[in-house]
């Protein structure tokens, strides 16, 4: 039981990775400075990160060891959430980019890369 689980884990890290890499990609083609870095070709983990403007940024975190998002503005953290809730608050992003998040300006190359 316990290995089912702990592939099933992984599978869903690696799920969360590629949709993360793919909402870099959205966010950057809307005029958003995006990034989304990952280490080794497993896909275990990842630092996603946006800046929405009017120093308002997002970074959210991934890996074996939990979920992070967190938000700040002009360099303070305004809230910081784990696990379900965190990609609660992604999902909330990607219906944004979706939807209504309008290009503010335009230029920048998305960053996914591997370290």
């Amino acid at each position: 039981m316990f290995l089912r689980l702990a592939y099933q884990h992984r599978q869903f890290v690696q799920d969360l990775v590629m949709n993360l890499q793919a909402l870099a990609i959205v966010l950057e083609r809307r005029g958003y400075p995006a990034s989304c870095y990952t280490c080794g070709d497993q896909m275990n983990s990842a630092s996603f990160m946006v800046s929405l403007g009017d120093n308002h940024l997002i970074r959210f975190l991934v890996s074996d060891y939990g979920i992070t998002w967190t938000e700040m503005r002009d360099d303070r953290e305004l809230m910081k959430l784990e696990g379900a809730e965190a990609i609660n608050q992604l999902q909330e992003l990607a219906n944004l980019a979706k939807h209504s998040i309008q290009a503010s300006s335009g230029g920048n190359k998305t960053l996914v890369k591997k370290c």
